[in-house]
């Protein structure tokens, strides 16, 4: 292999001209130093800086894995397999990750890869199971190894180090800077690459200060997304209860969000990511763990609604937005009993939101889920045409489309999936039937302690339409259940915003758009909600039910 990615149509293929300077520096230093640590701010590239050197010393006639990366996140480490995958090489890779399907991990990996993806405890589960062979890892990459550190893989990272004995080459990749370096890394004495400039960090990122009179800033942060002119943003918290309380109330105020914690499921948390990126949701409310390592668009509006411990997290969360030459808006919502925080600049500029009050744009895209992936050998052309053909959607009608293993998500025009379902509801692609339905949106777990499953009955709940107000919100219709049976109905009033009349069977199985078929033409917001269609009645009841056939019964 040429030593010159250029000559392999590398950066063509990633649809890049020529390196910056630190990718040119940090690929010459990788190649011809052992030791290596890289430093260099969120945003700038650092993924191809290592991938392109690591391109070079692939040895076409070596089987096996010859290079592993260990990255603090799942998002993290998929971001990188995607980087190489636009590559275009003709090495392998996999990705292992807490939450996949280990046995799937380990029928991909009896086929070794030459660069292997991996978050430290997988990595240490399939070392210990003998998935792979280590002897011809020559190359290890611990990217943001201070996040991982902070995670707390002092264990597992330290084990995986010592199983790759025969690796020469070690690259640490961080944007922070100052991190003290373990002895287990066996990186002594590193080639330091720094590109962290504390004077030039900031100077494209405006930073603002909004007061809130209430020690429950909700509403401050309510009219300053108010303020955005329907912008997307990013709302960091300190807290999971804090992001998931933070959803709910702005839910309630007609604000589309979701959400994204470290304590979701990892479906929960690639759907919330998905939802976000394709525009079909335009707040993300998030931990520190959105601040970094995740495939999401450059934002012009970061909020702040807590100010974190450390300053360098503060740092991270502003990295989603004044990224390379773009500018961007830091906002920080403070009320004034909060501790306050040593790094923060409290003379910082202020900015009055409180004339604020038109809610922002609703959405225009909507995400559709589709039962199929590239294992069913589906990708992104067979379902935009699929949706253009036998849906008849033009072009503009379709947004982003991502295809995953064994299932896939496109973003559709809110105000043509209706009609889109229908046209498609007995069609096929590539000769098969899919289910295509609207995504479900995240939503909180219950607490195991909450869960009753030797109870199987049914229980009869009385629901009364809000007439329109404010306060007509699924969460405020919904008052006296906490069983997971009610989840799916609760999706229904926020997808179509009405009830139905009657008795009818809601388990954990069901999927909404199955249960009723006489849905409102326009879209019914939770603030706007109205009975069904043809309907006088004030009150309904409907049958939630859980619990296995046999042993159903009504009270």
């Amino acid at each position: 292999m040429s030593r010159n990615p250029h000559s392999n149509n590398v950066l063509l293929n990633l649809g890049i001209q020529s390196l910056n300077e630190m990718q040119e520096v940090a690929q010459s230093a990788i190649l011809n130093e052992n030791n290596v640590l890289l430093l260099s701010p969120t945003g700038s590239g650092k993924t191809l800086a290592f991938l392109l050197p690591i391109l070079q010393m692939l040895e076409e006639d070596i089987k096996g894995v010859q290079c592993v990366i260990l990255v603090p996140s799942r998002e993290l480490g998929l971001q990188i397999e995607q980087v190489w995958k636009k590559m275009a090489t003709h090495y392998k890779v996999n990705m292992c990750y807490g939450g996949h399907n280990i046995d799937v991990e380990i029928n991909n990996l009896s086929n070794p890869p030459a660069l292997l993806i991996g978050t430290p405890g997988r990595i240490a589960d399939h070392l210990d199971r003998g998935s792979f062979e280590t002897d011809n890892v020559k190359t290890y990459v611990l990217d943001e190894f201070d996040k991982s550190l902070q995670l707390g893989f002092h264990e597992e990272m330290s084990y995986i180090i010592g199983k790759l004995s025969k690796a020469n080459k070690r690259v640490l990749v961080s944007a922070t800077s100052g991190v003290e370096i373990p002895k287990y890394t066996r990186v002594i004495n590193p080639t330091v690459l720094d590109f962290i400039q504390e004077d030039k960090a900031n100077e494209n990122l405006n930073m603002r200060i909004v007061f809130s009179k209430s020690k429950d800033k909700i509403d401050s942060l309510f009219q300053l997304i108010c303020s955005l002119k329907s912008e997307s943003a990013i709302v960091f918290c300190n807290h999971r209860e804090a992001v998931e309380r933070i959803h709910d109330m702005l839910t309630a105020k007609g604000i589309i969000s979701t959400f994204y914690h470290g304590g979701l499921d990892q479906d929960e948390r690639e759907r919330a990511l998905i939802q976000f990126r394709n525009g079909s949701v335009s707040y993300l409310i998030t931990t520190d763990l959105g601040a970094r390592g995740l495939d999401i668009p450059e934002m012009n509006h970061v909020i702040h609604y807590h100010l974190p411990a450390k300053e360098d997290e503060f740092t991270h969360r502003n990295g989603r937005t004044a990224r390379m030459l773009a500018t961007g808006t830091a906002y920080v919502l403070i009320h004034e009993t909060e501790k306050k925080s040593d790094y923060f600049d409290y003379g910082t500029r202020r900015l009055d939101v409180s004339d604020a009050k038109s809610l922002p744009k609703a959405p225009e895209f909507q995400t559709l889920y589709i039962s199929g992936g590239k294992k069913n050998k589906i990708n992104k052309v067979d379902i935009l045409g699929f949706f253009s053909q036998k849906g008849e959607l033009e072009k503009g009608d379709i947004g982003l489309i991502e295809v995953k293993d064994f299932i896939s998500f496109a973003a559709v025009k809110y105000s043509k999936v209706k009609d889109l379902l229908k046209k498609i509801s007995d069609q096929k692609m590539k000769g098969k039937k899919y289910k295509i339905e609207v995504a479900r949106k995240v939503i909180k777990k219950e607490e195991k302690t909450e869960e009753k499953p030797a109870e199987k009955k049914f229980y009869i709940h009385k629901f009364k339409v809000l007439n329109r107000t404010k306060d007509a919100s699924p969460q405020n219709l919904v008052t006296s259940v906490t069983d997971k049976s009610l989840q799916s109905y609760q999706l229904l009033l926020e997808y179509y915003g009405y009830i139905v009349i009657g008795a009818t069977t809601i388990d954990t199985k069901t999927n909404p758009q199955d249960l009723y078929s006489q849905v409102p033409n326009d879209a019914i917001t939770p603030k706007n909600l109205k009975p069904a269609p043809g309907s006088i009645a004030k009150s309904y009841y409907i049958r939630i039910s859980w619990g296995d056939k046999e042993n159903r019964r009504d009270n």
